[in-house]
């Protein structure tokens, strides 16, 4: 089987701008929430300001709106002013209400592009190579060459590996029943096998191979699997109690069979 991390993430950046400052080391175990990159916050700050004051300004033309709605209603109505007068009002205080909506939203999206230049750790897990150091520019989404980082998670940890197709139906039949033990032995290494769990049965069997895939997942607190590692995988479906067994040196083989 091979090692796989239980989920991986390309890091990067939802605006564009300079990297100020990266906070982690190669190879670092980060936490969800850990700031990994800072990019340059200043054209997101000036346009926030730019986005609140324009708010502030028609919020103020609203309430001036209003008034006027509140005054030409009582003229109106003792007919000192026309019906048109009262009905523009009216037009104009909805008018203004809808532009401070879309301020008040244009605000909000400014407030977003600033957080999104403190750039933090989605998942719990290991960071890679910096792949864009500090004082180079980044666009945002950019599918060529955007991702800043990866980060594998790796507690818990996945590996995946294939059986033949004949033993599908008894391995179904032994997870229904409960937990089915996977042991994972690195090739050389002297240590007991880790212990996993049998998570994932795929739901199509390899035509080309005759085998299905599986998945095991093991907490890996010592770190002990990396992702890509080839191990070797012992799934147990059973234990025979009270078992009698001899060496195969000793058993015979005669007419009726081996004794």
């Amino acid at each position: 089987g091979n090692v796989q991390a239980y989920s991986s993430v390309a890091i990067k950046s939802q605006v564009d701008g300079q990297i100020v400052e990266v906070h982690f080391r190669e190879g670092q175990t980060v936490k969800k929430g850990d700031l990994l990159f800072t990019l340059d916050a200043r054209p997101y700050e000036a346009l926030l300001r730019q986005a609140e004051a324009n708010l502030a300004k028609d919020k103020a033309l609203l309430d001036k709106a209003r008034a006027d709605v509140v005054r030409l209603e009582v003229l109106v109505a003792k007919d000192f002013t026309s019906r048109v007068n009262y009905d523009q009002a009216k037009a104009t205080a909805a008018s203004l209400e809808a532009i401070v909506k879309a301020d008040e939203a244009l605000v909000e999206q400014s407030r977003l592009k600033l957080e999104y230049t403190r750039i933090a750790a989605p998942i719990d897990g290991r960071v890679g190579s910096i792949l864009v150091n500090a004082g180079n520019l980044v666009k945002a989404n950019d599918t060529a060459a955007g991702t800043m980082v990866v980060l594998n998670q790796v507690r818990p940890i996945n590996v995946q590996f294939a059986v033949p197709e004949s033993h599908l139906a008894e391995i179904r039949a032994r997870m229904a029943a409960g937990r089915i033990a996977v042991r994972a032995a690195i090739p050389e290494d002297t240590r007991p096998p880790a212990e996993g769990t049998l998570t994932f049965i795929n739901n199509a069997v390899d035509t080309s191979t005759g085998t299905i895939t599986l998945k095991a997942t093991y907490d890996n607190a010592d770190d002990r699997l990396t992702p890509g590692q080839f191990i070797n995988v012992t799934v147990e479906l059973s234990v025979i109690a009270e078992a009698v067994v001899v060496p195969p040196a000793a058993l015979q083989v005669g007419q009726r069979g081996q004794y």
